[in-house]
């Protein structure tokens, strides 16, 4: 049983704004939760069915009724288990031994950034460097989309123009009107910059892109979503 107050407290962590001001984030679902406990991210309640149960902690559990779930999840078919964890406090970033370096430019989509953050995983890159302007990762859709790689992928939010001109590593950028990403030999160490799923690479990061490759159009479909292009021009990096 929990108490009004706390319903509306995780009910409260569904906005940024909360988030921030508590430094906590929702994790919702059986596989996510999982993930989540056997991260090093820090948890701090778990509110889960009696099916559930026994795959928690005493420590974190407070078992709960599938009304109570409903009452707490934002989800249309709420799924066994919720968690509170605590957002890592300016977490370290190993950039500087990286093979990539993934930086993001104003991706705004949750589902986007979610399924970047899952590819990334994928493929080992183990940082994503974002926009201020970027979603917030610990957006439960952005979550949801990373379907656990959320956990193992570290993701810094910074001026990222600025951080480009401390770079001594070659920078690409996913540009419209860029070399054949085929026809580009790829160094083993490189910065890779997506763009907006809109407007591209914005101008104040534009200046710093040493070599702009694209995924030349054979169709007709007016774009490339920006979460598949980065895992095709990852697959030419690694």
């Amino acid at each position: 049983m929990i108490s009004k107050s706390e319903i509306k407290y995780i009910q409260s962590l569904y906005q940024k704004k909360y988030r921030t001001a508590y430094n906590e984030f929702i994790v919702e679902g059986p596989k996510l939760v999982s993930e989540l406990l056997l991260s090093e991210f820090e948890v701090v309640k778990v509110y889960a069915l009696p099916i559930f149960a026994s795959n928690v902690p005493a420590k974190y559990l407070t078992i709960i009724d599938e009304i109570t779930l409903g009452k707490i999840s934002q989800l249309a078919t709420p799924n066994q288990v919720i968690a509170i964890a605590k957002m890592p406090v300016n977490p370290q970033l190993h950039t500087a031994n990286a093979t990539i370096n993934l930086v993001l430019d104003d991706v705004q989509d949750p589902g986007n950034l979610g399924t970047i953050i899952r590819i990334a995983d994928w493929y080992g890159i183990n940082n994503i460097i974002a926009s201020i302007g970027s979603a917030d990762c610990y957006n439960t859709k952005v979550i949801q989309a990373s379907m656990g790689s959320i956990f193992r992928v570290g993701i810094q939010y910074t001026n990222i123009a600025d951080w480009l001109a401390l770079q001594t590593t070659a920078i690409y950028g996913a540009m419209l009107q860029g070399k054949n990403y085929k026809t580009v030999a790829m160094p083993t160490k490189a910065i890779l910059v997506m763009g907006n799923e809109s407007k591209g690479i914005s101008q104040a990061v534009t200046p710093f892109i040493q070599y702009p490759i694209t995924i030349e159009r054979v169709g007709a479909a007016e774009s490339l979503n920006v979460a598949v292009a980065t895992g095709i021009l990852l697959s030419k990096f690694i």
